[in-house]
């Protein structure tokens, strides 16, 4: 047997490491049994098995490489050229993240990424045979199906060879929810782009410079899509659409394509800069853009871009029951134009998210792009660019690492990339290929990293193989050149629209029914109001009775028609003494005040979309009102109607919450299912890292110690046998094929840890030349070892009794039911709330929802 392998290491704290594998055979191989083990102790401590040093195997000294999934917050680069093996670590590092919990946005531009959804744990022959390539089998002259039996035995071996198996297969298929979207095609699911216009969260309208580079990104992506290059400053198309947008997205205004083109034929604003519209833009001319974008939107082809799911990121990351997703958008279908058009909307709605996220210093999320090359120049200004770069420059903050691979090394934003803080180097194409990453490297040590030595780097660049990568991570000690280990997915090359649609087709049958939007509720009209009252002039009211005007969203003022509505606007606390549960939430309600005994009902009142800040003192200019019912015109009636608003609250509100047993928490008033689980499963990540790190600290200076008593007692033996120099061997210690060397990696064997035990063992050093402490120290090297498997057991039993924890996405949550006191209720506002509606064909629709 040979010594055990090693894991490489980190220098501030973290898994990135070599790990030892356990004993190897007569090849040097570790047997799979005993890798496999140890990689669900490392998946417990959220490293990512990438592969093994490169050189190793074979001599005796297996060494895994497993990276921390909290590096990857400071974003990562891969660079290599066709047949590098690229894509392949790129899937194996989507593959740890999902096995992980993390969920993750792929932009797939070549088709690639699809490969993630061929996984068949049973590794059978008959699970290959659709998806091998038969012109290879022709070309090798095989038929299909031995075709597929080759491929079958060679992922077997392969996986095999790497410690894998069928069983971490099927962990990997049950561990998140794979899909694959075709935005602009049916073939895997589509998705809308019309959220892509609604107004942006608080978080994102609140801060002027990004809502600025929203408003500019949309605006470029959209008039691309159109064929026209826009200059944000020069373009006049350009600073018409950022107005539109601008203006009502600062209002909270939720836009669509026909609204956008209404208000291209007639501004919401009378001049830009200190132009009158119609000089700055003529009438005609912006009839002309109004057709362009006429034609898009009426285009049989541009239907598919307008149904199936939403660009909601949340939902994209977690399904309804918080299960991660990993989610695939396929655009290599798409024109340029396209692809640049809708990689902006993706990436605007995810810096959207990500704003509205808690801090927090462990993986969140991932956002990765294959191909990155012309959606990142370091020139250019592609509307993809802005955001990409708000997102390496933020996204550690609230966990959201990004993940950027290109072949096309030479034409990217090096000094965007600077955020990134590790950097996978495979094979490259030419010597400037090799330079500009080099530049590249050079600008991360700038910021902080790991000394660089240029030189060094370019000779193992010039020597790298097919899966051989250099990675350079500034949480390590210095770069490491490792083989990248087989991926679990079944790597067949870029997937055809054929292929997506049989992988999606049983999705979207056992899919529901899209959920049609509620039909507004509007009384019938015919020139009269249900009551058959004729709009008119805006009535008068005796001044006691507080009115207010909703927002008139997406409303045409010449059409607009105002009703009268009682709205009721309160602060409910729940709280549940039994349980600890409490919540909050901030109700505004409204109802229809009819003719009837009982005007206002408030049991059937519906929650208004709108905050009391938003609510407006005037009517739109030429808007017409309905005659409100005779009750609406008494002040007596809203005193009473303020009371049974509050005596209606206490006899109907309910707050229905899911409860975490184990975790000690309750949902929040609209948080959902998904998003609770997902908050469960990130604060369960983050105790995790923090025990490890505590662990870390406590087992870290006795590792050091240890290794440093047996590194001086195998120089002593080594001195007697007249086989070792008086400089000494820096001999590691075995940790065997525990979590020890993956919870310590590098540090317990840095120069600082030894440096620190040497100072400990000086006293010690000084009599170790004496003949009776050399033949001590044979014997304390077993002895040591002894201790170090007594370390390492007492880890393992530290981590099995975390991981006995309970899981936050197979718990069992308790529903609960929480009522509110009468006291717990405060009436914020009861008034006559005027809602506005749109007037069309004879019939109104709510504008205010």
């Amino acid at each position: 047997m040979g010594r055990g392998d090693e894991v490489i290491g980190r220098r501030r704290g973290g898994f990135s490491s070599i790990y030892p594998a356990g004993p190897t055979d007569c090849r040097g191989n570790a047997p799979p049994l005993d890798m496999i083990r140890a990689m669900q102790d490392f998946e417990k401590l959220g490293v990512f098995y990438l592969g093994r040093e490169s050189g190793a195997r074979g001599k005796g000294a297996e060494k895994l490489v497993l990276y921390d999934s909290r590096d990857l917050v400071t974003h990562a680069v891969c660079v290599g050229m066709t047949g590098s093996g690229k894509t392949g670590l790129c899937i194996s590092l989507i593959e740890e993240a999902a096995l992980d919990g993390i969920p993750a946005i792929l932009i797939d531009p070549k088709g690639d990424l699809g490969n993630l959804l061929l996984t068949f744990p049973e590794l059978r022959p008959e699970d290959f045979r659709p998806w091998i390539n038969e012109e290879d089998a022709g070309r090798k002259g095989m038929s299909p199906d031995a075709l597929a039996r080759q491929q079958a035995e060679l992922w077997k071996s392969g996986l095999a060879d790497w410690g894998e198996d069928g069983a971490r297969i099927a962990k990997l298929k049950g561990a998140a929810d794979f899909s694959i979207y075709t935005p602009g095609s049916t073939a895997g699911l589509p998705v809308s782009i019309l959220k892509s216009f609604e107004a942006p969260k608080d978080a994102t309208r609140s801060d002027g410079e990004l809502l600025g580079e929203r408003v500019g990104t949309t605006a470029t992506g959209l008039l691309a899509l159109l064929g026209i290059e826009a200059d944000p400053i020069q373009s006049r198309e350009h600073i018409l659409l950022s107005t539109i947008l601008e203006e009502a997205w600062k209002k909270g205004e939720d836009l669509d394509l026909a609204a956008l083109i209404g208000r291209i034929q007639k501004p919401p604003v009378a001049r830009v800069g200190v132009l009158a519209i119609d000089s700055f833009f003529p009438a005609k001319d912006r009839f002309a853009l109004a057709m362009k974008l006429n034609n898009l939107l009426a285009a049989p082809a541009f239907a598919a871009w307008l149904e199936g799911e939403p660009l909601d990121v949340g939902a994209l990351l977690r399904t309804p029951d918080g299960k991660p997703r990993i989610s695939i958008f396929s655009i290599s279908h798409l024109s340029d134009a396209e692809r640049m058009f809708f990689v902006t909307m993706l990436l605007n709605e995810t810096v959207g998210w990500m704003r509205g996220q808690s801090g927090t210093t462990s993986l969140r999320a991932i956002v990765y792009m294959d191909e990155i090359a012309g959606y990142f120049p370091p020139v250019a200004t592609p509307p993809s660019k802005a955001p990409l770069l708000t997102l390496l420059k933020q996204g550690r903050a609230f966990g959201l690492g990004v993940v950027l691979a290109t072949q096309n090394p030479v034409d990217l934003d090096y000094k965007g990339l600077s955020n990134a803080g590790t950097w996978f180097l495979g094979r490259l194409q030419t010597e400037r290929d090799k330079a500009r990453v080099l530049e590249g490297l050079e600008g991360v040590a700038a910021g902080g990293g790991p000394k660089f030595d240029r030189g060094a780097m370019d000779r193992t660049l010039a020597g790298l193989k097919s899966r051989v990568f250099v990675m350079n991570d500034v949480h390590e000690d210095g770069p490491v050149v490792f083989e990248s280990r087989w991926a679990m997915s079944y790597l067949r090359g870029p997937l055809t629209r054929g292929q997506i649609k049989t992988l999606m087709n049983p999705r979207k049958s056992a899919a529901p029914a899209a959920r049609a939007a509620a039909a507004a509720k509007a009384p019938a009209r015919g020139g009269m109001t249900s009551a058959g009252r004729a709009p008119s002039e805006r009535p008068l009211l005796p001044p006691s009775i507080p009115q207010y005007f909703l927002p008139a969203r997406g409303a045409a003022e010449s059409g607009v028609v105002y009703r009268a509505m009682a709205l009721g606007a309160a602060e409910v606390h729940y709280s549940d003494p039994k349980s600890r549960a409490e919540s909050r939430e901030d109700l505004v309600l409204l109802a229809p005040i009819s003719d009837g005994p009982d005007p206002v009902r408030w049991e059937d009142a519906e929650p208004a979309s709108v905050a009391l800040a938003d609510l407006e003192r005037e009517p739109v200019a030429g808007a017409r009102f309905e005659p409100p019912a005779p009750a609406a015109a008494a002040p007596k009636s809203w005193e009473a109607w303020s009371r049974d608003f509050a005596a209606s609250l206490f006899r109907t509100r309910r707050l229905d919450v899911f409860r975490s047993a184990s975790a000690g928490e309750v949902s929040t008033a609209g948080e959902s299912e998904r998003d609770f689980r997902g908050r469960l499963q990130q604060k369960a990540r983050e105790e995790r890292d923090a025990v490890a790190e505590a662990l870390r600290e406590r087992y870290a200076a006795r590792v050091a110690a240890l290794q440093e008593k047996k590194r001086r007692g195998e120089q002593a033996v080594a001195r007697e046998k007249e086989e070792a120099t008086s400089s000494g061997i820096q001999t590691a210690i075995s940790v065997g094929a525990t979590v020890l060397g993956a919870l310590l990696g590098r540090k317990a064997v840095s120069a600082t840890n030894i440096g620190r035990a040497t100072t400990a063992a000086r006293g010690a050093g000084r009599t170790m030349k004496q003949a009776g402490d050399i033949g001590r120290a044979k014997e304390n090297v077993a002895a040591i070892d002894a201790q170090i498997a007594e370390l390492a057991g007492e880890l393992q039993a530290e981590l099995d009794l975390r991981a006995a924890a309970t899981d936050p996405l197979t718990e069992k949550l308790e529903p609960l039911a929480l009522r509110p006191k009468k006291s717990d209720i405060a009436v914020k506002l009861v008034a006559l709330a005027w809602a506005p509606s749109n007037e069309s064909g004879g019939q109104s629709t709510p504008a205010w929802k």
